[in-house]
C-alpha cells in the first residue's frame, strides 16, 4: 500500500503575484517533488535539515520542514528530535545548536557541515573516483573503481544542490556504476559537464 502523499496545490489566498513570500514558502512552491509524508520520511528530512543548517530553535527547524513540505506540530516536532537522539551543543561561535550524534567511531555529536565544506568533499571525490561521465536526456552514468559508486553516490545526495550538483533529484549506486537523476527533461549532459569539470 503506497503511504499518502501531500502537495501545496496554489490557492486565491496566496496573494498576489510578486507578493513578498517567506523562505519556506518560497522553497515550497518551487518543489518539484511530491512530499511524502511518513513519521520515517520526516525524521529523515530533519536528519538531513540538521546535518545541513545551524538549526538554533525548533521554530527554525519548523521553518524549515515547512519549506520541504511538513507541516509539524511543536510538540511532533520535539518527540521528533528526541527519537532522533537529538542534543544541543555550541557551534564554534558559541551558540546552542541542534546536533545528531555521528554514525560510526566515537558516536560524539556533530554540528552541521558548511555547504563550502561539502563541496569541496564532492570536488575532491570526483577527482579521486569518477573514471566516466556519461549522459542521456535527464540521466547521468558515472562509472568508478570497484566498490567506490555508492561513497560518491552519498557526496553527491549530501552535496549544496547549488553548486555543482544544482539540479539532481537523486542518485542510485551499484558497486561502480552511479546513476544521477537530473530534474530538467535535458539536463544530462549540462550535469555531466559540470561533474566531469569538478574532477579535473
Amino acid at each position: 500500500m503506497t503511504p499518502p502523499a501531500t502537495s501545496r496545490p496554489a490557492t486565491q489566498d496566496d496573494g498576489p503575484a510578486g507578493a513578498e513570500q517567506s523562505p519556506a514558502e518560497a522553497a515550497l512552491e518551487n518543489a518539484a517533488a511530491t512530499v511524502v509524508n511518513t513519521r520515517r520520511a520526516r525524521h529523515q528530512r530533519i536528519a538531513d535539515l540538521l546535518g545541513k543548517h545551524q538549526v538554533r530553535s525548533q521554530s527554525a527547524l519548523a521553518e524549515l520542514l515547512a519549506g520541504e513540505g511538513f507541516t509539524v506540530t511543536q510538540a511532533t516536532l520535539s518527540r521528533d528530535l528526541d527519537e532522533l537522539g537529538a542534543m544541543r551543543i555550541r557551534d564554534k561561535d558559541g551558540a546552542l545548536i541542534y546536533a545528531l550524534r555521528s554514525e560510526g567511531g566515537d558516536g560524539a555529536p556533530r554540528p552541521a557541515t558548511d555547504s563550502g565544506e561539502l563541496e569541496t568533499r564532492l570536488r575532491r571525490l570526483l577527482g579521486e573516483l569518477l573514471v566516466t561521465a556519461e549522459a542521456s536526456a535527464n540521466l547521468v552514468v558515472l562509472r568508478t573503481p570497484p566498490g567506490a559508486a555508492q561513497f560518491l553516490a552519498s557526496a553527491l545526495d549530501h552535496a549544496d544542490r547549488h553548486g555543482v550538483t544544482a539540479g539532481v533529484m537523486g542518485t542510485i549506486a551499484g558497486d561502480d556504476t552511479v546513476l544521477v537523476i537530473c530534474r530538467d527533461p535535458q539536463g544530462g549532459p549540462e550535469l555531466a559537464r559540470r561533474l566531469s569539470a569538478a574532477a579535473s
